[in-house]
């Protein structure tokens, strides 16, 4: 299975936090293959420079150490953003189900806003 993380659920999984519930943990540390989106990068940096979000070591840095995979960002990504139902308004949730719907892959997440989408979710 190929999973791809929601920005707080990378953040979860780094800091240990118990609000990442035993199944979705089992999902990401069995997976064949683990992804955190660029937009989730990009997501952490902007609350970032807000004062909203402050992290002892580079999202990077925690991405990496996690040994999970970069997506990045595609022109069918953005393609397929164009498509989707306004069923959530977040621009970088709204990435994350385009991705998840180009490449086939299931989401990991604590935001049932996606649930209409119709993507695989393993809910944290």
């Amino acid at each position: 299975m190929i999973l791809l993380l929601d920005t707080h659920v990378v953040l979860w999984w780094r800091l240990d936090s118990r609000r990442l519930k035993r199944g979705a943990r089992d999902a990401i540390a069995t997976a064949d293959l683990v992804w955190v989106s660029a937009v989730s990068g990009w997501e952490v940096a902007i609350k970032q420079g807000l004062g909203k979000l402050r992290l002892a070591d580079p999202f990077a840095s925690m991405v990496e150490a996690s040994e999970f995979g970069e997506l990045p960002v595609t022109l069918r990504h953005a393609q397929r953003v164009a498509t989707l139902p306004p069923h959530h308004t977040d621009p970088f949730d709204r990435m994350l189900v385009a991705q998840a719907q180009v490449e086939g892959v299931t989401l990991v997440s604590h935001d049932r806003a996606f649930e209409p989408y119709g993507v695989p979710v393993v809910w944290t």
